[in-house]
């Protein structure tokens, strides 16, 4: 029990830190939840701020992602507490503690915490998404269709039950955040990644 009081707790607090909103304000003085369309993620920070901020920010909340995991691993606990440091992870990233239980749609943190977890899974999602987005220049869709593949993988792979928990709980969690996105997609309204905030 305590094992996953740690987990949870430890996860969701470092999910939390919003890390796009502290770059983009730092960096270019704006808050990015006006700008662009007012996703804290990578891409938007992208579209606000550009490649070298929004390289930093990915890169902070994949570790945000893998580094509960990690930790949990090296502590010696279960794969099952493991999988609850990530998703602790990506709760905290996408109802954030520092901003009013607000965040992001938490792709790049379920990432980190997909690496960690299987990095084989892993890496069959990022060329998913880097497909999809190079051919629709979609990040929205590169990213449900990337999370969609991993169940399926784990599943193909026979991973452990924990793992498809995971991976079932992280899509359902990735379809939800991206409702209003799904929406846009089908309207033909969707923002594209090279789609730049207006006045710049």
């Amino acid at each position: 029990m305590r094992e996953f009081l740690v987990a949870l707790l430890g996860g969701y607090v470092l999910g939390s830190l919003p890390t796009g909103l502290i770059v983009v304000r730092l960096v270019a003085g704006t808050d990015i939840r006006t700008a662009g369309s007012g996703n804290i993620g990578t891409v938007n920070v992208y579209r606000v701020a550009g490649l070298g901020p929004s390289v930093l920010v990915l890169a902070v909340d994949v570790l945000k992602g893998a580094v509960p995991v990690l930790l949990a691993r090296a502590w010696g606990y279960t794969e099952a507490v493991q999988v609850v440091a990530g998703l602790a992870t990506i709760v905290g990233h996408n109802w954030s503690l520092f901003l009013r239980f607000r965040g992001g749609k938490g792709i790049a943190t379920s990432f980190g915490a997909l690496l960690a977890i299987s990095p084989v899974v892993g890496i069959i999602a990022a060329i998913v998404w880097g497909v999809v987005v190079g051919i629709t220049r979609y990040a929205s869709l590169g990213s449900l269709l990337a999370v969609a593949t991993v169940p399926l993988t784990m599943g193909w792979r026979r991973e452990p039950t924990p793992h498809l928990v995971f991976g079932l709980v992280t899509l359902i969690f990735a379809v939800y955040r991206h409702r209003a996105n799904i929406a846009r997609l089908f309207a033909g309204t969707e923002l594209k990644v090279t789609d730049r905030p207006r006045g710049q």
